[in-house]
């Protein structure tokens, strides 16, 4: 067996044994056996509750603003009040949050949560038909927005009768179709925590994701799922460091203390999970940055001594290549996670050159797994370019070919994973639960295959979806989308490859008979209706009519062999 996974195999045995931390066992849900973390706390509450307990430590820096464990929390208590006194919202009942990365979207998250509600995160990036969609087919009693999100949402939003909070405003006046969030709490300054009966098999999270059909599905997740989610971060985390103790001791003769970067979307799990939890629990500082800059990036970095920064390969990518990057002091950085696509090997080795003493890695997981899959860090990241890791300790992963057969090692199939962070399903889509869950599994549409030492690679995806900077866009929405101008006949999307984003959005439309259609209308018209990073970077129009088969399916592959020829 491979040295570093037998090392990390060996951590995870003596870290998940009978009475020790991590000790795992069997647990069903719904007459289907998992296994899970016996000691995992049960609730998201619990999580909150005993991370209260860091008190005055710093916790969220943003823009010269620091605030302490305590601040925070106190603010998470006096939203959660309000939203129970005020809203009356109750058990069970959906809350929105549509924001860019500010201090307040988390605080909202967790008052939501605290009191038995759904938090409904949105994407921020998004047009206000995205953000309404989900709002709307969530049943949002409120939504916590900034003020552009507002904008854009207002008035639907109180056509609705979905009341608005909004964090932030930038209006002196009072807010037309909401309030701002000082005024939604002034009742509750001094609230204290809520004292909510939450069960484990309660629900807490929608977070929508978008379908190959085009439209988004929201992904429900219970506390159990996502406390079951923390815990794995923690024990995995715990394991690769045991099996990397040159790297790890290396790391922390830096002498920094340990804080994170928050530079990815808290609308992700990249951002919620990944970072906010573990930093959550562990009493770890967290930077946050509104929006990636990588000059913003490198000077955040010099003055508060950043040691973790999760992002996309594509922003990583930005960074070691910024001909700042030597200009400020890196030195405090040390563990590097590439996320959200596969990190491409120029990156790796960039890590490795700019980064003194790299302790880097990778992973594979989704919105539906609550971001659990496999990963790896340390020397096994190293010394296995182009692979997404080995499976997490209550992971369990088969690989099928298209009739449900298992299929043998280096073999590619459908990636199918059955795990307690699955989540409970999608929301009001029957149709979806249908073909994508079987008894406790899940398929990930993604194509992939384990080598003979244990190692996952992913060789495709069984889609179109495109992958640009660490989003996912689906070709099906482009192309819904650009087909209501009135000038389209057809039209297909498809990604192709890209040095700094991983993949662009390249689109292919036939006009109809008779109409004019130009490149300069069509990227107007999806510049009015597509969010900007789902925005088709090359476009063509084709004189004839789009490859089809006999069945009358669209030749895709043939129009990305093409490309070149076509622009």
């Amino acid at each position: 067996m491979d040295k570093n996974k037998l090392a990390y195999d060996r951590s995870i045995t003596a870290l998940t044994g009978a009475g020790q931390d991590f000790e795992l066992t069997r647990y069903s849900v719904n007459n289907v056996d998992y296994t899970v973390y016996k000691n995992a706390p049960k609730t998201l509450q619990e999580v909150y509750f005993a991370a209260t307990a860091h008190g005055e430590s710093e916790f969220i820096i943003y823009q010269g603003e620091r605030w302490t464990f305590n601040t925070f929390f106190q603010q998470a208590w006096s939203l959660a009040d309000a939203l129970t006194t005020k809203h009356h919202i109750a058990h069970g009942d959906r809350v929105g949050i549509a924001m860019r990365n500010y201090p307040e979207w988390l605080s909202t998250f967790v008052a939501i949560t605290s009191i038995g509600a759904l938090a409904v995160p949105m994407n921020s990036w998004g047009t206000a038909r995205d953000l309404l969609f989900a709002a709307h087919d969530s049943d949002c009693k409120t939504v916590f927005c900034d003020q552009q999100r507002h904008t854009l949402m207002a008035r639907r939003l109180a056509e609705s009768r979905i009341k608005a909070v909004v964090a932030r405003s930038s209006l002196s006046s009072t807010i037309e179709f909401g309030e701002t969030l000082e005024d939604f709490i002034a009742d509750s300054k001094d609230a204290s925590p809520p004292e909510v009966t939450v069960d484990s098999e309660d629900r807490a999270l929608i977070m929508y994701t978008s379908g190959t059909t085009g439209q988004p599905k929201g992904a429900v997740s219970t506390h159990r799922a996502l406390c079951q989610a923390i815990m794995n971060f923690e024990c995995t985390g715990t394991a690769c460091a045991m099996a990397n103790p040159e790297l790890i001791g290396a790391m922390f003769s830096k002498g920094f203390t340990p804080s994170q970067m928050l530079a990815v979307p808290l609308f992700h799990v990249s951002g919620l999970h990944a970072i906010f939890f573990t930093a959550l629990r562990a009493g770890r500082k967290i930077v946050m940055m509104y929006k990636w800059d990588t000059h913003s990036a490198l000077q955040l970095i010099e003055h508060e001594r950043i040691t973790i920064l999760s992002a996309a390969p594509s922003m990583l990518l930005q960074l070691f290549e910024s001909p700042e990057f030597n200009q400020h002091d890196t030195s405090s950085l040390s563990s590097i996670g590439g996320g959200g696509s596969a990190t491409p090997a120029k990156v790796a080795v960039l890590m490795r050159e700019k980064v003194t003493d790299m302790y880097g890695g990778t992973g594979w997981g989704m919105t539906e797994t609550n971001s659990i899959g496999t990963a790896f860090t340390g020397q096994a990241f190293i010394d296995n370019p182009g692979s997404v890791g080995f499976c997490h300790p209550t992971v369990e992963v088969k690989i099928w070919d298209s009739k449900g057969a298992e299929l043998p090692v280096g073999t590619p199939g459908r990636i199918w994973i059955k795990t307690p962070t699955v989540i409970t399903g999608y929301w009001k889509r029957p149709d979806a639960n249908e073909k994508s869950f079987h008894d406790g599994w899940f398929d990930s549409e993604d194509i992939g295959y384990f080598n003979e030492r244990g190692y996952l690679y992913l060789s495709d995806r069984a889609k179109d979806m495109i992958i640009r900077g660490g989003e996912n866009i689906y070709p099906a929405e482009i192309e819904a989308v650009l087909c209501e101008h009135p000038a389209v006949q057809e039209v297909a999307a498809f990604g192709i490859d890209d040095d700094k984003l991983g993949e662009q959005v390249a689109v292919v439309a036939v006009p109809k008979v008779g109409a004019l259609l130009t490149e300069e209308s069509l990227n107007d018209f999806s510049t009015r209706h597509l969010a900007a990073f789902k925005r088709p970077s090359h476009l063509t129009i084709l004189n004839s009519p789009l490859p089809r088969n006999a069945a009358g399916k669209l030749l895709k592959h043939l129009l990305k062999l093409d490309h070149d020829n076509l622009i």
